[in-house]
């Protein structure tokens, strides 16, 4: 038992009183004259005894409540799960209520939702009107980041509702604490109200903060049932017109049953291009694929849809993709063109081919292309060096082969700068090519399997590369002396390939065999600025775009007309790219477009996050076993059950109060001291 004034305990020193005066009675003795003195011995002896009891019980009766009002002044409490004291002054509280999708489940035919916000106002209750609350959702909107009087808060917790957004465990703690910290007040307290799901729930991440007392709060849904699609992916990031490809489609069951003949259908455009159906058994996960064919050029949007219910926010999953209408490549040659690379280039409409001298060069028009290739050139100049550098770093291709009498110290130098394979010296020794590498993208379609004896390129004379470690580059063909003979290296978001090389027939065979053509072409194909399928909500706040110019009075606009949705995001421009951010300006999981005035410059899809599917909550047994096993003595789990939370806070905060019990028995003992007085005779 503890005591808010402890002071008042000098007050049991007045115990002190009643016994003084029951061992020192004062009365003056009054003689009273008998006429018979045998009456008065009778009445001596029996009247002895029974008054020496009732004076004792009258001591006690007075003793006792004096005990009892000292100690009714002195605020006894019983402190609540080993709190030392009870907290006294001014309180700052920070409630996080969990409004996410998993939210939405019901306990008791009540929404999770509704029962949290429910358990926050009985919280706030517990609270003197004179404290400050901050109000947290997952939406960590600029409002989350105040404190509020008890009545601003209330009108807060009343507007939350269901979000896309997901936050783990740590990232709350985080800006709870923050807010908390601010504060000169020393009473500061997190409620956490929510149903605990093991996704975002992390408690070995969690940083604690002895400063702040944390109060976990579960919310515990029924069990539901849940199938849905975690994510889609091509298997050729490239995509051309006219051209078969394969969608696959990860499906998972976070349910205890199976599920047989669900019907999985594929939207493009509007249009439905494929429907396929799969089972999969209970907790478990398949990948399946859809094949359809591109008809269109440009920028095309679609999703993938399965039907599963009680939960429906996870059965659509949204694409965008863009199907490139040309593919813009420079030729910067030194002497002259080169007729192997001009007659590969026109081969198909797709590409747009541009050559140019390299004293002739408009760095400009970099940013316009998406591969680069350097032909023949002897030197290469420090300028040169540093626009090639930036167009790789924003995400462009470049394609090196060298003269056949390059200049090795500006090779060096230009090597360095990109950080790629060095041009060490020049090797006349008779070889050939021997390794091909199936893996590389390059290559990856043209063999279904590689043949035991396939024909590879002759080499007359060669560069060697110097001795180098890149932990980005990968050979694409490699010759039988183990050095390489074409490779690529992935430098800030582009990538450099490097022949060792020219495009002479003294040096190789290679401009005039078989493999040149594929390679070179889908070295072209792959330098396709590749855009993300997907986004998702909460998660992906910015993305980056190459090649949008807003002129004049031009404003970037986010659109879907079928929702009546237009923002104006926040952009910025970094070199050749725009960076545009959302900051929390999309809520739903669909299909939008972007525009830079009337002109359309990409689809972008947005998802929700897929953690929310996951219905896996820590059970109470659990998250007590993790406070105990990562140390967190700051934290408390409080089970309310039918107890009401606002009394369960203040039996935390206050401890038991006695002072009430104490008011009674010293009422009690005065009323016994009566009662002795007057009816005992």
């Amino acid at each position: 038992m503890h005591f808010i004034n402890p002071y008042f305990l000098w007050g049991l020193l007045a115990v002190g009183i009643p016994i003084i005066i029951h061992l020192f009675n004062f009365r003056r003795f009054k003689k009273v004259y008998f006429s018979n003195v045998s009456f008065l011995e009778e009445l001596k002896v029996q009247t002895q005894k029974y008054s020496r009891l009732k004076h004792l019980l009258i001591l006690a009766m007075r003793i006792l409540a004096i005990i009892c009002l000292v100690l009714a002044f002195a605020q006894p409490y019983l402190p609540f799960m080993g709190n030392k004291k009870a907290i006294q002054g001014k309180n700052v509280v920070s409630i996080y209520v969990d409004n996410s999708f998993s939210m939405e489940s019901v306990a008791d035919e009540t929404k999770l939702l509704d029962v949290a916000k429910q358990k926050a106002r009985e919280i706030v209750s517990a609270y003197p009107n004179s404290d400050l609350f901050q109000l947290l959702t997952n939406d960590f909107e600029g409002k989350h980041q105040h404190l509020f009087s008890k009545e601003e808060f209330l009108q807060l917790l009343d507007e939350v509702e269901i979000s896309p957004s997901v936050r783990k465990l740590p990232e709350i703690l985080k800006r709870q604490n923050d807010v908390l910290n601010l504060s000169p007040q020393t009473n500061k307290a997190s409620y956490l109200i929510s149903d605990f799901q093991k996704s975002v729930t992390l408690f070995d991440a969690i940083q604690n903060d002895t400063n702040v007392s944390t109060y976990l709060i579960p919310v515990i849904p029924q069990k539901s049932n849940n199938l849905y699609i975690d994510s889609c992916w091509f298997d050729s990031p490239i995509l051309q017109l006219n051209k078969n490809v394969k969608l696959n489609v990860k499906i998972k069951n976070a349910s205890d049953i199976a599920y047989e003949k669900i019907p999985l259908k594929l939207i493009i455009n509007g249009n439905q291009r494929a429907v396929a159906s799969f089972d999969v058994k209970e907790k478990d996960e398949l990948t399946m694929s859809v094949s359809y064919r591109i008809t269109e050029s440009g920028y095309q949007s679609g999703y993938v849809e399965l039907t599963d219910y009680p939960i429906v926010y996870d059965d659509k999953f949204y694409f965008s993709y863009n199907v490139a209408k040309n593919i813009a490549v420079m030729l910067i040659n030194g002497s002259e063109e080169s007729q192997y690379l001009n007659k590969i280039y026109q081969l198909d409409s797709v590409f747009t081919l541009s050559n140019v001298n390299e004293r002739n060069i408009d760095y400009a028009a970099f940013r316009n292309n998406d591969l680069i290739v350097l032909n023949g050139l002897k030197t290469i100049s420090t300028g040169l060096t540093q626009e090639l550098k930036r167009f790789v770093d924003n995400g462009g291709s470049l394609l090196v082969f060298p003269a056949t009498n390059i200049d090795f110290e500006s090779y060096r130098q230009f090597s360095t700068t990109l950080n790629i394979n060095t041009y060490e010296n020049k090797d006349s020794t008779d070889t050939r090519v021997e390794q091909l590498n199936i893996h590389h993208p390059v290559f990856a379609d043209v063999f279904e399997k590689l043949p035991e004896n396939i024909d590879l390129p002759k080499v007359f004379s060669f560069y060697t590369f110097a001795s180098k470690q890149l932990t980005r580059k990968e050979y694409l063909l490699r010759m039988l002396n183990n050095k390489d003979f074409l490779t690529a290296c992935i430098t800030g978001k582009g990538i450099v390939y490097q022949s060792a090389v020219p495009l002479d027939a003294s040096w190789s065979n290679f401009p005039r065999h078989a493999i040149f053509v594929p390679a070179l072409l889908n070295i072209a194909l792959q330098s396709q600025p590749i855009t993300k399928l997907f986004y998702t909500i909460g998660n992906d706040e910015s993305i980056a775009l190459k090649n949008i110019n807003l002129q004049g009075e031009d404003v970037l606009k986010l659109k879907n007309e079928a929702l009546g949705f237009d923002v104006i995001p926040e952009h910025k421009n970094m070199d050749s790219q725009l960076e545009v951010s959302f900051h929390n300006q999309v809520k739903q999981a669909e299909n939008y477009k972007l525009f830079a005035g009337k002109d359309l410059v990409s689809n972008i899809s947005f998802n929700y996050d897929r953690n929310e599917s996951r219905l896996d909550f820590y059970t109470i047994k659990e998250i007590e076993q993790q406070l105990k096993d990562k140390q967190l003595n700051n934290f408390t789990l409080i089970e309310s059950g039918k107890k009401h939370l606002g009394m369960l806070i203040k039996e935390i905060n206050q401890g038991i109060k006695l002072w009430k019990l104490f008011v009674i028995l010293a009422l009690i003992f005065l009323l016994g001291e009566v009662v002795l007085i007057r009816l005992w005779k």
